[in-house]
């Protein structure tokens, strides 16, 4: 998985598009990888709706929803009464978390295409937003966050994951660090979009009390990463993060398979008898608008 996705911190339409056609291209790895991402990070996704406690016949927002599952959680506690709006930056993600709600025999979820700095909905319109690790990938999570803040109703609470450190996440770092070893990618700006840029929990305090909103608790979610060897977590990698597989595509043969080489000998500590097993620590916020 991506160390960061090459979106610019402008703020500016291209850099919106840049994103976009970034998370267009990774859509379908994703859609590919969800079983994978699912088993790793369902007890994350249950803790931030348990925090949310969504009731029957709530509105829930999900944000940078992805192949949606997170949400489709929520769908099953606010029964057919409740909506969920199930909404990602990228068109193609939408359409991938429909695809899943179609397995699911969900029918009370709307699919949109949503920039959450700019979101398309009125204010005081959902009683809940959830959002696993999109906040940190916006140009502006400032804007973001107070975008939450406007469409919720007074008395609703948002659930947000974040990733902690880029230490204690070598499952995504260790990739991001041989890129920028080998010149292949330039080292990220320290407020540029990417996993790890909210991973100071009083940062994070500090936005979403600048937007408005009362920090109600927040908390550490430790994870673990499992592959059953070098060859799937390294087409998990390609399958994720298009700054990867656009990376290599840019090299010869011989300088991506030198690439491939360095990387498994980064991973080389977290070989177990099974595979491959990564700690990962996540961290959780769960916020409320007066």
């Amino acid at each position: 998985m991506p160390e960061s996705e090459p979106a610019p911190t402008s703020g500016s339409r291209a850099a919106s598009d840049e994103s976009i056609e970034s998370w267009e291209r990774a859509a379908s790895g994703w859609e590919r990888r969800r079983s994978l991402l699912w088993e790793a990070s369902r007890g994350l996704s249950e803790r931030l709706v348990d925090l949310l406690d969504p009731r029957p016949g709530d509105t829930v927002l999900e944000l940078a929803a992805g192949p949606g599952d997170t949400g489709f959680l929520a769908a099953e506690r606010i029964g057919p009464a409740g909506e969920l709006i199930s909404s990602d930056v990228a068109p193609a993600m939408v359409a991938a978390a429909e695809r899943r709600a179609s397995e699911l025999g969900l029918t009370n979820v709307q699919f949109l295409a949503q920039d959450a700095q700019a979101l398309e909905l009125p204010d005081d319109c959902v009683d809940g937003v959830l959002c696993r690790w999109g906040y940190m990938l916006v140009p502006e999570p400032s804007v973001a966050l107070s975008e939450t803040a406007r469409v919720l109703r007074r008395g609703g609470r948002v659930a947000f994951a974040v990733w902690a450190s880029a230490d204690d996440n070598p499952w995504a770092s260790a990739v991001g660090r041989v890129l920028v070893a080998r010149s292949v990618v330039e080292r990220p700006e320290p407020d540029a979009p990417g996993p790890f840029r909210l991973a100071d929990p009083e940062r994070v305090r500090s936005l979403v009390q600048d937007a408005g909103l009362e920090i109600v608790t927040q908390e550490e979610a430790p994870l673990t990463w499992r592959y059953r060897g070098f060859d799937e977590f390294w087409d998990t990698a390609l399958d994720l993060s298009d700054t990867l597989s656009s990376a290599l595509a840019a090299l010869d043969q011989e300088d991506a398979d030198d690439i491939r080489a360095d990387i498994r000998q980064a991973v080389e500590p977290y070989v177990h008898s099974d595979g491959f097993v990564f700690p990962a620590l996540s961290r959780v916020t769960l916020a409320r608008r007066d």
